[in-house]
């Protein structure tokens, strides 16, 4: 029962943070998830983004689910995903109310500017944690650096055959991921 309980604050606190959903995210969920309560490895972490970005729904929603169901199962996958959709829910809320008051303030406008940049900023951190976990298997920086290169490889393959053929993502991400599965099975 602590277990679940946990589940439910952390990914409370995750809701809490991740209006707006997205890539921006991600270095805050590994942060709990792996760094500070250690419930999965820094690959198992790696895999349950990438599932979670091919799955419907948002990446926070998913990802909860996937780490509860890692963690107490059944009734952890429904706690964890409760507590991240119920804050966004009551934020969402409160923010409708908000800007229903002042949709014409231009101090408003201006703050939702700066927080567009804080955003960005989020997202190219967020894109560069995924990058090096995939080809450095880790997202610390160190000498000496030991770089997958099939993994290199399959990235640029599928980069050039989707900005050369503009192949439908969703057959290249299948067609990488069996390319992967059949490579990296064991």
């Amino acid at each position: 029962m602590e277990e679940l309980l946990k589940l439910f604050m952390v990914f409370f606190q995750i809701g809490l943070f991740s209006i707006g959903g997205g890539y921006a995210i991600i270095p805050f969920i590994q942060e709990l998830v792996v760094d500070r309560y250690a419930w999965v490895s820094q690959r198992v972490f790696t895999d349950i983004i990438t599932i979670s970005q091919m799955t419907p729904g948002p990446l926070a929603v998913n990802t909860s689910t996937f780490v509860g169901l890692q963690i107490a199962g059944i009734p952890g996958a429904i706690t964890a995903t409760f507590g991240c959709v119920i804050s966004g829910v009551g934020i969402s809320i409160m923010l409708y109310r908000f800007f229903q008051t002042f949709n014409t303030s231009v101090y408003v406008l201006e703050a939702l500017n700066g927080l567009r940049s804080a955003s960005l900023g989020l997202i190219i951190s967020a894109a560069a944690t995924i990058l090096l976990l995939t080809f450095l298997g880790t997202t610390e920086l160190s000498v000496p650096v030991k770089v997958d290169w099939i993994a290199v490889a399959i990235f640029a393959g599928s980069l050039f055959v989707l900005r050369t053929w503009k192949m439908n993502p969703i057959l290249l991400m299948v067609l990488t991921g069996l390319v992967g599965g059949f490579i990296y099975r064991h």
